[in-house]
């Protein structure tokens, strides 16, 4: 692995024109019973969830974008199957040189059963790391909402914030806990600035909110991942711009950054194990989180997914219920089927002072999957509506 260097000052989100008032919630749901809920943004979502309303559609049905009381349109569609299908097989031959960055496995027994992982699963949380039993954990937000308990999404905007009390995190106000002693001083100043800007109601600009390739383990603010597993390939689609993930699998890291980094997997026993590295820092909004934490070239990611029972995962279910804002209400608590859990471990010693670690436990999703392309809707529709950084071409591909 190179040495760690810190992000140059260009890779820090610039941030948007202030706005000085306190900015509405506006949460609109299109979903039917025992769906994933679509999220759309009211002006005041900080964390810039897209304000698309994508049509209900049979996997692999063309389907197109309804508009959100006429503030937008959507044009292009397609069908989902031709998209999974290319990014199946969508393979370039790759010329750097491999390297044993990490050890590959295979499972103990080659005739051991693998789980199935596969389908459509749903982590419905804002922000999304549930924080770890006991440990190092991940920057969580000061500023908090009071807890509504009965209500199918607690926390609003119709109540004052909590600053120093209990209370989930206020999406509104994206402020990172800079005092976490995970983070170096360099970088806890990173966060410390990010929040101010949330504070003094500045949007700041993040992979989400400009429509840009939103790498491990930002992607989990994407609720939705559709896994595809393979013998030698896993690949994992992620809702909200179609950002997508291929785990070699059984193979050596590759000593090439990555937009996405390079993933290789394994199986142990009954667990998916994971292995990421060479996440690209030299592009813009280059963070891990809402709050701004930055990451360097030395990021290492380990996940370690597990189907697991309602006892098994309960007490992660209580922690995300206490910490993350449930936009589409508790879906955890009543669900008596498979979960999916995911064991993070993070470590980037540029960043931080030692490794920490988070779950996510996700539900089944729905049978259906929702088509939305961030960069087709380029205003920032939830702050200013000026437009957002979206990707640009410096010259045409043809």
């Amino acid at each position: 692995m190179p040495q760690s260097r810190r992000p140059s000052s260009g890779n820090i989100a610039a941030p948007s024109e202030a706005r000085k008032d306190r900015l509405s919630l506006e949460t609109e749901y299109a979903y039917e019973t025992g769906d994933a809920l679509s999220i759309a943004d009211g002006a005041g979502l900080r964390g810039g969830i897209s304000r698309f309303h994508p049509t209900r559609a049979r996997v692999g049905a063309p389907s197109g974008f309804a508009t959100a009381k006429g503030r937008f349109g959507m044009s292009k569609h397609c069908k989902f199957l031709g998209f999974v299908a290319l990014a199946l097989v969508a393979t370039t031959p790759t010329l750097a040189q491999t390297v044993p960055v990490t050890q590959t496995r295979t499972a103990p027994n080659a005739t051991a059963s693998i789980p199935d992982f596969s389908g459509i699963w749903n982590h419905p949380a804002f922000p999304w790391f549930e924080p770890p039993a006991s440990g190092p954990g991940p920057v969580t937000n000061k500023v908090r909402w009071p807890r509504l308990f009965g209500s199918p999404s607690a926390g609003t905007l119709a109540l004052p914030p909590l600053k120093n009390g209990d209370g989930i995190s206020d999406y509104d106000q994206l402020v990172g806990d800079y005092t976490n002693p995970i983070l170096q001083p360099w970088a806890a100043e990173v966060v410390k600035k990010f929040g101010e800007m949330s504070l003094a109601g500045i949007t700041y600009g993040n992979p989400s909110n400009q429509c840009w390739p939103e790498p491990p383990p930002f992607i989990y603010k994407q609720a939705l991942v559709l896994i595809v597993q393979q013998p030698d390939t896993i690949t994992m689609v992620y809702s909200g711009n179609m950002d997508v993930r291929r785990v070699r699998m059984n193979q050596p890291h590759k000593d090439t950054p990555a937009l996405y980094g390079d993933s290789v997997g394994y199986y142990e026993g009954d667990t998916l194990v994971i292995d990421t590295i060479g996440i690209r820092i030299d592009r813009p909004y280059a963070m891990i989180d809402l709050f701004g934490t930055p990451y360097t070239e030395a990021l290492h990611l380990v996940e370690r997914y597990r189907l697991r029972d309602y006892d098994d995962v309960k007490d992660a279910i209580e922690r995300n219920i206490k910490e993350n804002w449930l936009f589409a209400g508790d879906v955890f608590s009543g669900h008596r089927g498979k979960f999916l859990q995911l064991h993070l471990t993070i470590e980037d010693k540029g960043v931080f002072t030692t490794p920490w670690t988070s779950t996510l436990t996700y539900v089944p999703g729905p049978e259906t999957w929702p088509e939305v392309v961030c960069a087709e809707n380029p205003h920032q529709y939830y702050y200013d509506r000026s437009d957002s950084d979206v990707p640009r071409a410096d010259k045409p591909d043809f």
